[in-house]
């Protein structure tokens, strides 16, 4: 039965079937509603951040936000959507689909938090998606699971093993080494962060997608303790990432955020996939290279974005591509005021 399933053809009008075009409209759907929520969620942390300790500061004012949680709820439910667009269509039409939640980001921050963004953080936006997309179009298939004991049996490999290791240690250094220091400075420290514990994060909720719907079709997965397990990862995981990212959306620009989050949540995410799933065995050396050079293109647009942040355009003064800590704001506020400009308005 498995063998009758064809890869998908984009060209061939055969195989566009109506669930390809059930996970089209999911998957574009999830990226509105992601891309919305940054907004959303960076307008309740600044309510949040008016009254009570800012989330950068390391405060937990926003919880009682209904904006924040607003912006919580539409994460969830383009989440919600990406999950089920991936029960549709395959992951070679809906994971690039994911990059439009960076331009709907920025568009949206453009016009509501009056954010801009320099040419060359623009140009570094535009060859992060190329990257991410040209990585995702050359991605494999998933392979097939018949249980969630195949997928323990994947996720306990030594290699997998080796490489969550690595995952904590970086994690645990960061938070203990690297935020006190460069947390409100540095943006790749919270989101580094976000990424890491994200692709460890993936391969928990895709355990229990694929738990779900052996579930849904017969075999019940929830007797096995496995299952369960990979549950409380993927709530830990969840909690970090959504803890610091927080953190992350109230220190620096949302047009950063958002692209910088997708290009190494996306990159690390296929790497975890990579070394859990065996994926580049089944590939030829021309598909690696050109996933490789994919990665190069990410790299590239990611440095583009981040030494370009504070650049501003001479005609928008005002204009400040990261948001410092808003009791220096409001103190300096006349400070800021050139002195030839005050002397004209006395």
């Amino acid at each position: 039965m498995g063998s009758s399933q064809q890869p998908t053809s984009f060209g061939d009008p055969q195989e566009i079937s109506s669930d390809n075009v059930k996970g089209l409209c999911l998957a574009i759907s999830s990226s509105l509603f992601i891309g919305s929520s940054f907004i959303i969620k960076k307008k309740g942390l600044q309510k949040a951040g008016a009254s009570g300790v800012r989330a950068g500061a390391g405060g937990y004012s926003y919880l009682l936000e209904p904006l924040w949680w607003a912006g919580m709820i539409t994460m969830i439910v383009g989440e919600i959507a990406n999950f089920a667009a991936y029960a549709f269509a395959p992951a070679v039409l809906v994971t690039p689909l994911g990059a439009l939640s960076i331009i709907i980001s920025a568009a949206l921050a453009h016009m509501i938090l009056g954010e801009k963004l320099h040419i060359f953080g623009m140009v570094g936006c535009v060859l992060c998606i190329v990257g991410s997309t040209t990585i995702c179009l050359h991605a494999p298939q998933e392979r097939q699971i018949e249980s969630v004991k195949e997928l323990w049996d994947l996720a306990t490999e030594p290699a997998f093993l080796l490489y969550a290791t690595l995952v904590i240690v970086a994690v645990v250094i960061i938070i203990v080494q690297y935020i006190p220091k460069y947390g409100q400075t540095h943006i790749i420290a919270y989101i580094g962060v976000c990424s890491l514990v994200g692709s460890i994060g993936v391969m928990s909720v895709r355990a229990l997608g694929i738990a779900l719907k052996l579930t849904f079709s017969g075999m019940n997965q929830m007797l096995y303790p496995q299952t369960w397990v990979f549950a409380v990862v993927m709530a830990t995981c969840v909690f970090t990432q959504m803890n610091y990212l927080n953190k992350a959306l109230d220190t620096f620009n949302t047009a950063l955020v958002s692209p910088i989050y997708y290009v190494m949540f996306t990159s690390l995410t296929i790497v975890a996939s990579v070394i859990m799933f065996k994926d580049w065995s089944g590939q030829t050396a021309i598909q690696i290279i050109t996933e490789l050079c994919a990665f190069v293109t990410i790299l590239s647009g990611t440095f583009l974005l981040h030494k370009t942040k504070d650049l501003v355009d001479v005609s928008s003064p005002s204009v400040c591509m990261r948001y410092p800590k808003h009791d220096e704001e409001e103190s300096d506020e006349e400070g800021s005021i050139p002195l030839k400009h005050r002397e004209s308005m006395r």
